[in-house]
């Protein structure tokens, strides 16, 4: 009897206490691709991209425009877009977001959360690994599942799904490119939905960082935004009135 407790009180330890292999796996992929980043150093992005709107069907583009793309890290973006003709521009400071319209009206917005996480995920520098897991849990990514695939002949580790898994939170990364997907569950202003991050077509913007110049976002397994970077420039310090709600009231 005695021996059956120990044994059974080691199975509990083992079960609560200890990390499980894929965790460990999750943890050491995530620590390997920062350790890449320690020396890299950039504090702001200016990136002008081309937008395609797609149907809600996923296959037939219905819109064009472009975009001017602003991060000032960690907590501020500026968005300019032009679509079918109007200019909207919106700044994002943390959890709050401002959008000014065509009719030069500014109104609070409410944060997407996909768009919010965006600047994390594509400039992932300065962070620890115990940041990014952080991150990726509070939007229901598991780190005690985890798996390694193929994608374009890259190995990549999938954290959050097992293999075959599609509809569950997941972030999948890339060793030397860093997050190529992120799946997420959101709510969306049309309710909740799966959000699908694709990031694509790498190339290198400064010493071991990487830079997508695709960005495909499916919803519910339907492509509806797809992103094509023209140009990006890192570290040209944007003046902060770009970034100023007050300021973004005051344009003409």
């Amino acid at each position: 009897m005695a021996c059956a407790r120990v044994l059974w009180l080691v199975l509990i330890a083992i079960s609560v206490g200890a990390p499980s292999a894929a965790a460990q796996d999750a943890r050491a992929a995530v620590e390997a691709f920062v350790s890449r980043l320690a020396d890299v150093r950039i504090s702001d992005l200016v990136i002008q991209q081309s937008l395609t709107l797609y149907h809600q069907d996923g296959r037939h583009p219905i819109s064009a425009g472009e975009q001017r793309m602003l991060f000032k890290l960690p907590q501020r973006q500026r968005l300019e877009q032009f679509l079918e003709g109007q200019r909207e521009v919106q700044v994002t400071v943390g959890n709050r977001a401002w959008v000014r319209r065509a009719d030069g009206k500014v109104y609070d917005a409410p944060v997407v959360e996909p768009v919010r996480a965006l600047a994390s995920v594509i400039v992932p520098l300065q962070r620890r690994a115990a940041d990014l897991l952080a991150d990726w849990h509070a939007r229901g990514v598991r780190d005690d599942v985890s798996h390694v695939t193929q994608v374009g002949g890259r190995s990549v580790t999938v954290i959050g799904a097992r293999p075959g898994e599609r509809d569950v939170p997941a972030v999948w990364l890339d060793a030397e490119y860093g997050v190529v997907r992120l799946v997420t569950r959101e709510r969306l202003p049309n309710g909740p939905k799966l959000v699908d991050l694709a990031l694509s077509e790498h190339r290198p913007l400064t010493g071991a960082y990487f830079f997508p110049r695709r960005q495909e976002a499916f919803i519910d397994g339907r492509l509806l935004v797809l992103i094509t970077v023209r140009s990006i420039q890192a570290n040209t310090n944007p003046p902060d009135a770009l970034f100023d709600p007050e300021a973004l009231r005051r344009e003409h």
